[in-house]
């Protein structure tokens, strides 16, 4: 029916109220297929000025994107309505990285929509895989950081917890990743070349933001001494909206996005004047700070952008959060009781001082009671055990950028320290330890000591990582504090890492025990039973040998490498960083080539070993770690005298999307990082997840990995962290190694002298060198035991049916790996957050 049928049917014969229903399902909103394809057919006609017989798959893919937007618009408008009604407490998640992957097929199915728009493009011609991968992968991330942040805001909306996400919206991702000549070559991601279909400018919300200059005391009428704060240039915030819909429910969270801008964007009196550059610069010089995310550090421009970037979205998104207070509220004593803020690492951190200066100078605070606001509003997570990579920033820096958020930070830490020797006199080695301030030629502000003193609540991302910061990285705040410090074990969204990324696998699950596993993955250890069902397990071997023919035919396509699907998978993908030890599987891969070049024709279980990630573009030696990777492979792969036994493949610019195709072929998750290094990782939860098992060692979430699966479905190997502390503490010596095992060193010295390098010894000798002279991440202590695991492995694989039982076992046991269970916790624990229903209209709610 028409809408001009309604309008015209006699209002006495028809109801009112199901002549409305009839119109709102029928209407451009609706989610019959009719309407669906309708709305579809006009995106792409009255948007995109097209008709579908000169349209490209970019085009559909566009049409479609608008056409689930809209369906999302409703539901967030009314999830926001309802927040500010409710007056509801809100958890606001600063994080400088949002990798949220594709959002098409994500919303398709959160929205419970997947298969109806798939018929629907079906009736018009058009495969719906293609038109998903038509979506630009947004790179508003590094790896695991911006990937965490993305499963906790699917969690909390499909969990109806109150949230919006605060980032940046940069212009350019993470690089584009290509392989020249085996080496990583860098290319600007220009994700946002053809706009952003999922995006809503909101122009009205923005906000301006300060930087350098000086400050400037008075006393006000009070007599009380003021500060202010004379910026030397001001830019605005343009914040960009993106719904985040969760999974059978109403809620559509936001995630804000902050654009920047130059206050002025043309000087008329320097073009005039003929200086035609100088009439642009400052708008150039605004839109700098949200070009690029995190920008090369390695120069002094770099670093003053990288803090300029922090500060830009911490300031913008404490303006809106106050604005947003002060609509409802008549002054700022109870904002921690209405807004939560947790910082995702120290990259927000700044965000203490700035709530600080906007308390005491803008609104009129005392000191104390700032402070005690402040403290109640802030949680900081910590993302790493190792000292060097804990932010620090020049207080030079802070002085010639932010000077009146170095007064504050000197404030904060003269007033903590007089408490220090208070509760601990004579003390002045903890004094120093603990400062903010970290002493030296160059003074640096210690970012994770600001986040420590200025939050009410500390946690670690998995048990091993909490534990050695009370022990190590942050001891000493645990002395002061234990009562701040929590645990909160990572975990990911199975909607995208099982629904979205292994459709076979969830619908065989879903035959067996439903749906309810979606929204509480604990449902999965129903699974168990079935592990030595003759029938489930062949399914679950064929589902798993379909998904490496995907992968497989993807890996021909796009490096042109042919792979057995009947030999292992070995994969590990992952950020390339040596403490990761991508070379230590290297070094499995030339052990038993060395095997086969001594002995042609021994037997050894068919492998083939994936690798991907990226490495940071000033990162020496994880650059040489993919180039190593990439030689290997030439050679490897080349051999007549493999004869396809082992293929060795790097795929490049590992993102999101390609985790999808990955994570669900993998038979072997490498997960092989030095213990006491990796805070927690999530992709040995994806991996899991999808019926891999875990090579690996006791570090991160390894631990509780091998708990929840049961050490007979785990391969462990290596150090623990308590053993490596205590070997590099004897004086470790890696030369040991090498002279004492054969199979290593020569290993090694088929590196070293060139045979992966034509012959060019000096190409890899960083990497000899730094594993005979230095070893810093223990490979070569670590390498007998590895090599050991995996002849387990492959023991372990020539038997497929006890195989596909672990695989099965595995999985049933990964539910207490859902950020749905994260996010309950710092609910209960940190964020004193509960649900709020979105209610709506019978008519819309989700089909």
């Amino acid at each position: 029916m028409e809408k001009t049928d309604i309008l015209e049917t006699d209002s006495v014969s028809v109801n009112p109220v199901e002549a409305i229903k009839i119109q709102v399902e029928d209407d451009r909103t609706g989610m019959s297929l009719e309407t669906l394809k309708r709305a579809f057919l006009d995106n792409l006609f009255y948007l995109q000025g097209i008709g579908q017989t000169e349209a490209t798959l970019y085009d559909y893919y566009v049409a479609l994107a608008y056409t689930v937007r809209d369906r999302l618009l409703h539901r967030f408008l009314k999830t926001l309505e309802t927040y500010k009604k409710n007056q509801s407490k809100l958890v606001c998640y600063l994080s400088a990285e949002f990798l949220m992957g594709r959002h098409l097929g994500n919303n398709l199915i959160n929205l419970g929509i997947y298969d109806k728009v798939r018929q629907t493009m079906e009736d018009l011609g058009i495969e719906l895989d293609e038109i998903l991968e038509q979506e630009p992968d947004p790179g508003l991330g590094n790896g695991g950081l911006g990937r965490l942040a993305a499963c906790f805001l699917d969690s909390l909306a499909s969990l109806e917890i109150p949230a919006i996400g605060y980032g940046i919206r940069y212009e350019f991702g993470i690089f584009h990743q290509k392989i020249q000549d085996g080496w990583q070559v860098e290319v600007p991601d220009n994700w946002l070349r053809f706009g952003n279909p999922w995006e809503i400018a909101r122009p009205d919300d923005t906000v301006e933001i300060m930087l350098g200059g000086h400050t400037e005391f008075f006393h006000d009428e009070r007599g009380y001494a003021k500060v202010v704060w004379i910026p030397d240039r001001t830019i605005i915030a343009i914040p960009h909206d993106t719904p985040v819909p969760g999974y059978n429910t109403n809620t559509v969270n936001p995630l804000r996005l902050w654009k920047a801008e130059a206050s002025q964007d043309f000087d008329f009196d320097a073009f005039n004047a003929g200086h035609y550059d100088r009439a642009v610069a400052e708008k150039i010089d605004a839109e700098t700070i949200s070009k690029v995310l995190y920008p090369n550090d390695n120069t002094p421009a770099g670093r003053e952008l990288r803090l300029a970037q922090q500060y830009f979205f911490v300031s913008a998104s404490l303006q809106d959060l106050v604005r947003r207070h002060l609509q409802s509220n008549r002054s700022l004593d109870n904002f921690h009781e209405k807004f939560s803020i947790q910082l995702n690492d120290t990259h927000p951190a700044v965000a203490i001082a700035e709530f600080m200066r906007l308390l005491v100078d803008k609104y009129g605070y005392y000191w104390d009671t700032a402070w005690k606001i402040t403290q109640k509003t802030f949680a900081y997570t910590n993302h790493t055990l190792m000292p060097e990579a804990l932010e620090r920033w020049s207080v030079s820096l802070f002085a010639k950028l932010l000077p009146r958020h170095l007064e504050i930070i000197y404030e904060i830490n003269h007033r903590f320290l007089e408490d220090v020797r208070t509760w601990f006199p004579g003390d002045d080695e903890l004094v120093s330890r603990l400062s903010l301030i970290e002493e030296g030629y160059h003074k640096q502000i210690r970012m994770a000591h600001l986040a420590c003193v200025g939050s009410h609540a500390i946690n670690g991302v998995a048990a091993l990582h909490t534990e050695l910061l009370k022990k190590d990285t942050l001891k000493d705040f645990a002395k002061l504090w234990p009562e701040k410090f929590y645990n909160k074990t990572n975990g990911v969204t199975p909607r995208r890492w099982i629904l979205l990324s292994n459709p076979r696998l969830a619908k065989l699950i879903a035959e067996k025990i439903d749906n309810g596993w979606l929204k509480n993955l604990d449902e999965l250890r129903k699974l168990e039973k079935f592990a030595d069902d003759p029938d489930f397990c062949r399914r679950w071997r064929e589902i798993k040998q379909e998904n490496k023919r995907d992968l497989a035919a993807y890996i021909l396509k796009h490096r042109g490498i042919e792979v057995d699907v009947n030999s292992l998978f070995d994969v590990q993908v992952k950020r390339i960083h040596e403490y990761k030890r991508q070379h230590l599987a290297v070094l499995h891969v030339i052990s038993l080539y060395n095997h086969i070049k001594q002995n042609p024709n021994i037997d050894i279980l068919p492998r083939t070993f994936i690798f991907g990630g990226k490495a940071a573009p000033g990162y020496f030696m994880a650059k040489l770690i993919i180039k190593l990777i990439n030689s290997v492979a030439e050679v490897v792969n080349k051999d007549p005298d493999v004869r396809g036994r082992l293929k060795v493949v790097f795929l490049p610019n590992f993102s999101v999307s390609l985790g999808q195709r990955i994570y669900p072929a993998a038979d072997l998750s490498e997960q092989i990082s030095t213990a006491g290094k990796e805070a927690s990782g999530t992709g040995n939860m994806k991996f899991a997840m999808n019926g891999a098992l875990t090579i690996g060692t006791l570090d991160g979430a390894n631990i509780e990995i091998r708990q929840e699966a049961g050490p007979e479905n785990f391969f462990l190997f290596g150090l623990t962290a308590e053993q490596v502390y205590a070997l590099k503490s004897d004086g470790y010596n890696p030369m040991h190694y090498y002279e004492n095992n054969a199979d290593l060193k020569a290993v090694i010295d088929r590196i070293a002298n060139g045979y992966f390098s034509h012959g060019d010894r000096e190409l890899f000798k960083p990497i000899v060198d730094s594993l005979l002279y230095e070893d810093q991440y223990m490979l070569l202590a670590d390498y007998q035991a590895y090599i050991d695991c995996q002849e387990q492995v492959s023991q372990a694989y020539r038997d497929r049916e006890n195989w596909t039982r672990m695989s099965i076992l595995n999985a049933a046991r990964m539910g207490k790996f859902s950020s749905d269970r994260t996010i309950w916790e710092y609910c209960k624990e940190i964020w004193d957050v509960k649900p709020v229903r979105i209610v709506l209209e019978p008519y819309h709610q989700p089909v």
